[in-house]
């Protein structure tokens, strides 16, 4: 019966990786939640680890690649976001490294150019306003600071 119940959790478990990429921890606590032991758990999850339905360090690039590319996250904001769910740190590394320098400097430019365009206060409010902003999404103070000086000039 046990046998079967295993089966039917790790077909289960299997569609749920298909779906979308899935860390881990997420198909750990899907597992739970069908009701397996914790031995039974983490067979199936070694097996899905192996036939390749769960693989963290690609969990990682897709997340880093669309927070970045679609909610302009910068890598701070990203990599505490990945931390938060459990991705080692070698996998996160490699996900923040899929993020080109020339395109990371083309979204704060492209960032700064439209938050320009909302606030209508003084030069030094303004250029305030806009790094608090571009940082609070993630983004190196230092880089930020020196895109600001160079796309804002005085």
């Amino acid at each position: 019966m046990r046998a079967n119940k295993m089966k039917e959790a790790k077909i289960k478990a299997g569609r749920y990786c298909t779906y979308q990429e899935r860390t881990q921890q997420e198909v750990r606590n899907k597992l739970y939640e069908i009701g397996l032991y914790k031995d039974e758990v983490e067979e199936i999850l070694t097996d899905l680890i192996t036939e390749n339905y769960v693989n963290e360090a690609r969990y990682a690039k897709t997340f880093a690649s669309g927070k970045f590319r679609i909610k302009h996250w910068g890598r701070n904001k990203i990599e505490y976001a990945l931390k938060q769910k459990n991705i080692s740190a070698y996998c996160i590394d490699l996900a923040l490294k899929e993020i080109s320098d020339e395109e990371y400097h083309l979204v704060i430019t492209q960032l700064i150019n439209k938050k320009a365009m909302q606030i209508a206060d003084d030069q030094y409010i303004k250029k305030n306003k806009i790094a608090r902003y571009i940082i609070g999404k993630g983004f190196e103070s230092e880089l930020v600071w020196k895109l600001i000086h160079e796309h804002l000039p005085v």
